[in-house]
């Protein structure tokens, strides 16, 4: 099973399509669940808590909701891929489907301790739920440039991936890719 992230910048690069596409059309039967990143959506988080100044929890529990929206939008250009929102609900849906999006559940990451704050975005999520689903694999496919010299750490440190997400991959034993979305290959065969 593999875990692919989807960063909310490929909606700003426009993107999104071709590497939803580029799943479509190379899969086969791999069982693949898509995170979404918040994109546009989580961009308005960020600017609503600069007005209004609530507290990183209100901000933290926005930003899902942004991921949310990013897995009905992609949902709405993949129709024949399932939503599924809890850990539970991918095992199960992954018995009559193979390609999930997953439209992260509030109460499940907080039932799980996940931290509510900024250092922790859809890339230590991902991270968290291949965990979880004991992946293979997880893919980061960003609008970035990766300098693929550059270690986890490093790319942490300039903000291609989050703060935490090293945190989250320290005692993993799936195959990490961060890439971009130019680079971004499916090969499920």
């Amino acid at each position: 099973m593999r875990v692919i992230k989807l960063g909310g910048s490929l909606t700003q690069a426009n993107t999104l399509l071709k590497c939803l596409d580029k799943i479509d059309t190379n899969y086969t039967s791999q069982k693949i669940v898509i995170v979404p990143g918040g994109g546009a959506f989580a961009d308005q988080v960020r600017t609503a808590q600069s007005h209004w100044l609530f507290d990183d929890s209100t901000a933290h529990k926005m930003a899902i909701l942004a991921m949310q929206q990013m897995a009905i939008l992609i949902q709405g250009l993949k129709s024949h891929w399932s939503l599924a929102e809890s850990t539970t609900s991918i095992t199960e849906q992954f018995k009559t489907h193979n390609v999930l999006i997953w439209s992260p559940s509030i109460h499940e990451l907080e039932t799980n301790d996940i931290p509510e704050s900024w250092d922790i975005t859809s890339d230590s999520l991902a991270a968290w739920l291949a965990n979880k689903l004991s992946a293979k694999q997880l893919t980061l496919v960003k609008s970035a440039s990766i300098d693929q010299n550059l270690s986890l750490q490093e790319l942490s440190l300039v903000g291609v991936i989050d703060k935490s997400f090293c945190e989250f991959v320290a005692e993993s034993e799936f195959k990490i890719d961060v890439v971009n979305q130019a680079d971004f290959k499916v090969n499920f065969r």
